[in-house]
């Protein structure tokens, strides 16, 4: 039985004997983690099973309480008949009416909030390929509004300047055909050049021999979780996460651990400790920078906290960084990577995001794992599009990128405020948006009455296309939250379907009888 089980069997029992009564309060978590002598995570857990069960629930921006239909004569799985000093000191806090502030579960999402999920510490099987896919299948529709897009507008990058990079390449190929084959195990050398000369005015020196160039960040992310686990494996993932990454832990028969994702600091470290410590976690995967979908960043100092767990540990770190460049910022953030001296981050990204959307050109700094990444992709795809690395490649070295990248930034940025000027304009009261310092999304929550599904549902009537935020938990949680893609040319277009996005939450609202004034 785990820690957090015999908590949770402990106020169980309590309340079975009649110890605690019907509709008391119980301690927040932080106090009843002083009590107990554990993290607050812990009794997170502990508290989700009781509630689970039907034992206590929890009062929004309250606190939990006992659940009056729980009868004395109830008890939960088996309990521990006695108390320990831990349990009396619980209850004697409780009938003291505690005076510190209750932690709610769940608390609704702000710029400023903590992690946004709260559940008990458990392996999920993956069972969401037709969920996620008959979501995007509306998403081809050309004649829909693509805020549920997870990609950019290809006005936004330099095709154009692809396709002469492209011609000229393949014009030089025939007088050095050789490269067509002696570049595929590895990748493009001239592109693997570019690649690294890129980290490094981004302060980040990389080793040459542990640089794999793959078909986009997807064939990378699948790479590097088949080099470092294998079937029924635990693997930690943000929630929420992008839903590719709940695809590709399908496809390779991958359980996972949902680990919170906080919406100042990313994937909560302690959270993450707690989980390492109590199982077998083979692998992580997370975005350290803009994370998608709700567009936060891991500061420095939890880089630090979180490489010391991951050395302590030995355990890999898949991280997903495609919006790296996509930056608002007068800087770019750190990297992860840039802290690994025993090569077990594996560092994927891609120029997809940022400037050759379709190329599919990819790759993966994958440290220790670099040759049998390789190995493997010489057994799947052998080697990437090799016009498509030879047309980057010309491109990096012949055009100017970074002038490029800054029109980028500032085209997104001026769509990012048109955005969150509609959600204020448009939008009913209740609901909040992030403001990422980087990509093109925005996470937004919904008022609690308001399911994300059926919202999608409307939206698609409308030729709106989001994305709802159950397909961004391996659980299918966020039922209240939705991501919406700014990463577009704005238009009078876009402001029209921003206002019916408005009118149908309304509607919705009304129809639960809790209608809210629109700004």
């Amino acid at each position: 039985m785990t820690l957090y089980e015999k908590i949770a069997n402990q106020i169980s029992e309590m309340i079975h004997t009649g110890v605690l009564k019907q509709s008391e309060k119980l301690p927040s978590l932080r106090k009843a983690s002083q009590i107990y002598g554990v993290s607050p995570a812990t009794v997170q857990q502990a508290y989700f099973l009781l509630e689970t069960q039907g034992v206590i629930y929890a009062k929004e921006r309250s606190g939990f309480y006992i659940n009056p239909a729980f009868k004395a004569s109830e008890s939960v799985d088996t309990p521990i008949t006695k108390f320990s000093q831990n349990a009396v000191d619980f209850v004697e806090d409780l009938l003291q009416n505690h005076s510190l502030s209750p932690q709610p579960y769940a608390a609704p999402l702000s710029e400023t909030s903590s992690a946004i999920i709260a559940k008990p510490i458990k392996e999920q099987d993956i069972e969401m390929s037709d969920f996620i896919f008959s979501i995007l299948e509306s998403h081809k529709d050309a004649s829909h509004i693509p805020f549920g897009s997870a990609f950019p507008s290809p006005e936004l990058f330099p095709i154009n300047h692809l396709t002469d990079s492209m011609a000229k390449s393949l014009t030089g190929l025939t007088h050095a055909s050789y490269e067509l084959v002696s570049d595929m195990p590895g990748g493009s050398r001239e592109l693997a050049r570019q690649i690294e000369l890129r980290y490094r005015l981004n302060g980040l020196r990389i080793q040459r021999d542990e640089l794999v160039i793959t078909s986009g960040a997807m064939e990378a992310l699948s790479l590097s979780l088949q080099a470092t686990t294998k079937p029924g494996d635990l693997v930690a993932i943000e929630a929420p996460c992008f839903y590719a990454i709940l695809q590709i832990l399908e496809r390779l028969q991958l359980k996972a651990i949902e680990i919170p994702v906080d919406m100042t600091t990313g994937m909560d470290i302690a959270y993450l400790e707690d989980t390492l410590n109590n199982f077998d976690v083979k692998a992580i995967v997370l975005m350290t920078k803009y994370q998608n979908p709700t567009g936060c960043t891991m500061p420095r100092e939890h880089l630090v906290s979180l490489y010391d767990l991951v050395k302590a540990h030995q355990v890999p770190v898949i991280v997903d960084d495609v919006y790296s460049e996509v930056y608002y910022d007068s800087e770019l953030p750190a990297y992860l990577k840039e802290l690994d001296d025993e090569g077990l981050v594996l560092h994927c990204d891609s120029f997809c995001k940022s400037l050759a959307p379709g190329f599919r050109v990819g790759w993966v700094a994958a440290g220790r794992y670099a040759k049998q990444i390789e190995r493997l992709k010489l057994m799947t795809t052998i080697s990437p599009s090799v016009p498509s690395q030879l047309a980057i490649s010309h491109y990096l070295k012949h055009r100017n990128y970074d002038r490029h990248l800054m029109r980028l930034r500032a085209e997104l940025q001026k769509s990012q405020e048109r955005m969150l000027e509609a959600i204020a304009q448009f939008f009913p009261s209740g609901v909040k948006a992030t403001k990422p310092m980087g990509g093109y999304f925005l996470w937004v929550t919904l008022p609690k009455e308001i399911d994300a599904l059926e919202l999608y549902r409307r939206a698609l009537a409308k030729h709106i296309s989001i994305a709802p935020g159950p397909i961004f938990s391996a659980s299918q949680e966020f039922r209240h939250h939705i991501r919406l893609n700014y990463g577009l040319k704005w238009t009078g277009e876009l402001d029209g379907a921003m206002a019916t996005l408005g009118q149908l939450i309304e509607a919705l609202l009304l129809e639960a009888g809790t209608s809210t004034r629109i700004n």
